[in-house]
């Protein structure tokens, strides 16, 4: 086998290691229809994606007037917190998440709040964890007083033993 037949065996399974990347990690992207520009976001459009009963999902565009977006004839809330920005590269999107079933958008805050009350959340456990751990009052793991005692009165046999056999002076 030759270096050129080497080199292109190489050449091929790099292509296909990054084929295999592609598909891996592919993202999911935000649907055009629910993509809001600049010029709108400033008028305060925001891009709507409204989730079904079936779980299924429609894109679409709604601009919020006195804090209330009509979607399907009916009036929904649409306030501050409610809005979520979806980041895409250096553009952010304005978008809010809506259930078909609900007058209320999804709230991130709102989600915090029920997961602080039903005890589910794991905000600040970890830090609290590693603080406890940090400030644990460890007991010096010390000899017992009467191992001590025993060490010294073998010494002192030692030493005596060794005056009274005359081996010292």
């Amino acid at each position: 086998m030759s270096l050129n037949d080497k080199i292109k065996e190489a050449v091929e399974q790099v292509e296909k290691e990054k084929e295999e990347q592609k598909l891996q990690s592919k993202k999911w992207r935000l649907p055009r229809k629910a993509k809001v520009g600049k010029k709108k976001q400033r008028l305060n459009w925001v891009g709507i994606l409204k989730i079904n009963e079936n779980g299924s999902i429609e894109p679409s565009k709604q601009q919020i007037k006195e804090q209330t977006i009509v979607v399907d004839g009916c009036p929904r809330l649409a306030t501050n917190e409610c809005v979520l920005r979806w980041v895409h590269g250096r553009k952010t999107f304005p978008v809010i998440l809506l259930e078909s079933w609900s007058t209320i958008p999804y709230s991130p805050q709102d989600s915090v709040r029920k997961s602080m009350l039903d005890g589910s959340n794991a905000i600040g456990y970890n830090l609290l964890w590693n603080r406890m751990q940090n400030d644990k009052v460890e007991q010096k793991k010390h000899m017992g007083g009467w191992w001590k005692w025993l060490l010294g009165l073998a010494l002192l046999g030692v030493v005596v033993y060794a005056f009274a056999s005359g081996s010292i002076f």
